[in-house]
């Protein structure tokens, strides 16, 4: 695995970014935050970027003035040509293309129904991923580049490869696919191959065939030109396992084009500043306005209202990934051993929607839980909190860890992935440092852990506050990456070249 170079400033590229959600349109996760965010900036350093979506039943056309550029767009599939129409927006000075097809996504979800993934999601996101190529054609935009994430756009390296290796149209262009979490890996039944029709000879282990089944993911990394992660450990994690999920084998064979590029921050949104979601904005230069945030958590949270007691602040997916299921067999615990008050907003697992969402009533003002994701709740968190707690099992890059030290709130983290390339570890000798990591994946860890934050709160509050002003310091910029990314880029045309 490699870092790429210094950036170099070379001429401008054409950049079609394939994405299944992009703030603010759609989003589920970090994925939706960089799609919206990384084609913004590298437009503003001059590259023509295009961002193309799937107009998802909860994309209104009136709210973002949908304009209609292709009345009709054949795209061909292997159950034939499949019929669709495409919109257009402007947002943050770049065009935004809306892929509009009821069948596939005139639905509400985007890849389940809130409980079970729609049984379709192959054909829905196949006919997706030749669409956007198709696009490319049928606009005379040709593209240096395709940058595609995750499995849902996963198919576009292998078409450019497969389908289109003679078409003039693409010979020069090359493909980087962005891997956000590999966990995630698109699998499904054989019986949807003639669909996505990629050839009985495409059909093996190092490309698409995973035990009988079918791996979008594993395809696009045989296929693309640059394959890249959205941090430098989680690059080094996923070539072994269990980081890998059962790729890292054929992630090992594309070491040499894996690329680790930390995710940035939109500050633009994120920042205690300027942030209009919090009750009195604040700076690293005067922090008083934290303190009126804090008061106004207890307040939405239903906390006892007591400047002396530390807040730890919760906001995320329940998913077995996040560690929360860990942290439910020590919380009993915590709060009967330490002063210390949650609030929590969250939504995913019925069981933990369901203990999380309980204790409420067994701890009234120790515990405030919000079921469910709320913006304004979630701004509030951030800034009126004084830890933020994520014990993932593993975190491709994690961003909440990021606005969490913008507002002062230092973040208690499991060491890995992103959170350990972000999160600098507090040193009692010193007190440097702008958070508290812990290694193991277990309970005692993040018991022993927050207990080390509470105590430092109320015994070492001199460290508590040279931590708050550093870690409100640190900037994460979306600018720096994508200078990295152009670099990307500019290798992955080198080895398109080299498949010509």
């Amino acid at each position: 695995m490699k870092h790429p170079a210094k950036s170099v400033k070379k001429k401008p590229l054409k950049i079609l970014f394939a994405a299944s959600e992009a703030v603010p349109f759609v989003k589920t996760g970090g994925l939706g935050d960089v799609c919206g965010a990384l084609p913004k900036i590298l437009k503003k350093r001059g590259h023509d970027v295009r961002l193309v979506l799937p107009r998802y039943w909860a994309i209104s056309h009136e709210q973002y003035g949908l304009k209609s550029v292709l009345g009709s767009m054949g795209v061909a599939t292997g159950n034939g040509v499949l019929w669709c129409q495409v919109f257009e927006a402007q947002i943050d000075g770049f065009t935004v293309y809306f892929i509009e097809h009821e069948h596939y996504f005139g639905r509400a979800g985007l890849y389940d129904d809130g409980r079970w993934e729609f049984l379709d999601n192959p054909e829905r996101f196949g006919f997706f991923a030749r669409a956007c190529i198709q696009l490319c054609q049928d606009l005379k935009f040709q593209p240096d580049i395709i940058h595609c994430h995750d499995w849902q756009t996963a198919l576009i390296p292998p078409y450019l490869k497969i389908w289109e290796s003679r078409n003039p149209f693409f010979q020069k262009t090359a493909s980087v696919f962005s891997i956000h979490n590999i966990a995630y890996q698109g699998t499904f039944k054989a019986d949807v191959y003639p669909f996505l029709a990629l050839g009985s000879e495409n059909f093996t282990d190092s490309k698409f065939e995973n035990f009988g089944g079918v791996n979008f993911m594993k395809g696009a990394i045989f296929y693309a030109d640059a394959v890249t992660t959205v941090s430098p450990s989680y690059a080094q994690e996923i070539m072994s396992e269990p980081g890998g999920n059962g790729l890292s084998v054929y992630i090992q064979r594309r070491q040499a084009d894996l690329f680790g590029i930390l995710n940035g921050a939109d500050y633009d949104h994120w920042d205690p500043e300027t942030d209009k979601l919090i009750p009195t904005t604040y700076s690293a230069r005067d922090m008083s306005g934290k303190k009126k945030c804090k008061q106004a958590l207890q307040k939405e949270f239903l906390l006892e209202e007591k400047d002396n007691v530390p807040i730890v602040g919760i906001v995320s997916r329940f998913a077995e990934q996040k560690g929360f299921q860990h942290l439910a067999i020590v919380m009993h615990s915590i709060l009967r051993d330490m002063s210390v008050q949650f609030a929590i907003v969250g939504s995913g697992d019925k069981g933990q929607e369901d203990f999380f969402g309980g204790l409420p009533a067994y701890c009234g003002g120790r515990v405030g839980t919000w079921i469910g994701y709320n913006n304004h709740k979630a701004h509030l968190v951030e800034a009126g909190a004084d830890f933020f707690l994520m014990p993932s099992l593993y975190e491709p890059c994690g961003l909440n860890q990021i606005y969490s030290m913008k507002y002062g709130t230092l973040p208690i983290v499991r060491a890995t992935g992103g959170l350990r390339d972000t999160v600098a570890q507090y040193d009692e000798k010193t007190g440097s440092g702008t958070g508290f990591l812990f290694y193991d994946a277990t309970p005692r860890a993040i018991y022993d852990t927050i207990g080390w934050a509470v105590s430092t709160f109320f015994d070492r509050p001199q460290h508590l506050a040279q931590m708050r002003k550093r870690a409100m310091l640190e900037h994460f910029s979306w600018l720096d990456s994508a200078k990295k990314y152009e670099e990307v880029y500019q290798k992955a045309l080198q080895r398109r070249a080299a498949w010509s």
